[in-house]
């Protein structure tokens, strides 16, 4: 059996090709989506487990899963680990394992050379920070592993 009339004279073949542009777009939109949840659930345990979630986990796989610029990457995971890090701490808080004592003057600082760091970044290439970020992961990696108590 032959295709209908109206196919066989092309009218529907614009509507098939937008129907089917439309259905790849959804598709890479949900893919982009449930990459972005796992990221998320990755980097929530690590961060919950380990103190560390946003430059281990995010920033390397909104490099490489996305396709994003260095300099993206540290400014989404920064904006991304925000209510990790708020919804752990309260977490901890209840579990009586945070000592505010260190816990604030740390923040209050590592708040404020972050402000001017952030200006920093922009300025910085992306190759750069790239080979920093890799440097201080292995360097901080390494020893970790050798001091471990």
């Amino acid at each position: 059996m032959s295709a209908p009339y109206a196919l066989r004279q092309g009218r529907f073949a614009g509507e098939l090709f937008f129907c089917f542009a439309e259905k790849m777009r959804y598709t890479a939109a949900m893919q982009n989506i449930l990459l972005c949840v796992l990221a998320g659930i990755v980097s929530g345990g690590v961060a919950a487990l380990c103190g560390v979630g946003g430059g281990i986990i995010l920033v390397p796989a909104f490099v490489f899963l996305f396709d994003m610029p260095q300099k993206n990457a540290v400014a989404t995971s920064l904006a991304a680990i925000i209510l990790t890090s708020l919804a752990a701490s309260i977490r901890n808080t209840g579990n009586q394992l945070v000592d505010w004592k260190i816990a604030v003057p740390v923040a209050l600082s590592a708040a404020v050379v972050a402000w001017f760091a952030a200006d920093w970044l922009r300025q910085l290439s992306n190759v750069l920070l790239t080979r920093l970020f890799a440097v201080v992961m292995i360097t901080v990696g390494a020893r970790m592993l050798w001091l471990a108590k």
